[in-house]
């Protein structure tokens, strides 16, 4: 979704930074902050908080309620995309989405999107946490589609996406107007790089 989808900067770098000076806490740099865009953001602030716990639960539920309230609002569809899911699910491939934010708000994000029906299923992480790392979500997907590995592909920005794909031997495709750039992908493994959505089509 973040990065491949939509750029979602604005709703996600908005939340962090609410939540940092709600916290009273020191903001890291602009180029951290985007860094923070597609890992898991519990890990980011255990990282941040050497491991308390309480500071953790504390700075996910300050991020939460402003995602909840506007930062899931705040991203923009990447140009091209808007056309190109409808044509990959007119020439007959299932998509679903797959993405380490918070399922409830991943749900409500793709059913605002004019083309969120094209998704039949979303897939993210879980309100406790416990399920949130790429291997565990794409592994969730399988068992939800009900497909098989070898007739899917991952297509994702970050190498989290990458090294999710290449744990349960999905093909992978790397887009570079995300977050994530060629030298990332492709030291994760990628199997091939997507310059713009409107190459997706012929390398699907």
């Amino acid at each position: 979704m973040d990065g491949t989808l939509i750029d979602s900067e604005p709703g996600i770098v908005g939340g962090i930074v609410h939540t940092f000076d709600r916290l009273g806490q020191m903001l890291p740099s602009m180029d951290q902050l985007r860094g923070w865009i597609g890992p898991p953001l519990r890990d980011s602030f255990h990282e941040r908080f050497s491991g308390d716990e309480a500071m953790v639960e504390q700075a996910l539920a300050l991020y939460r309620e402003r995602y909840d309230r506007v930062g899931w609002t705040e991203h923009s569809v990447f140009p091209g995309i808007a056309e190109v899911i409808p044509a990959l699910q007119a020439a007959g491939h299932r998509m679903a989405v797959v993405t380490s934010k918070n399922e409830r708000f991943a749900r409500r994000i793709v059913e605002h999107l004019p083309f969120g029906g094209c998704f039949e299923e979303v897939v993210g992480a879980s309100d406790d946490g416990a399920r949130r790392f790429k291997p565990d979500l794409v592994a969730e997907a399988l068992r939800r589609t009900h497909l098989a590995p070898a007739d899917c592909i991952m297509i994702g920005d970050r190498r989290m996406d990458i090294e999710g794909a290449r744990a349960h031997g999905l093909r992978s495709i790397g887009v570079l107007w995300g977050f994530g750039d060629e030298a990332e992908l492709t030291r994760a493994g990628a199997d091939i790089l997507a310059k713009d959505p409107a190459d997706l089509p012929k390398l699907v």
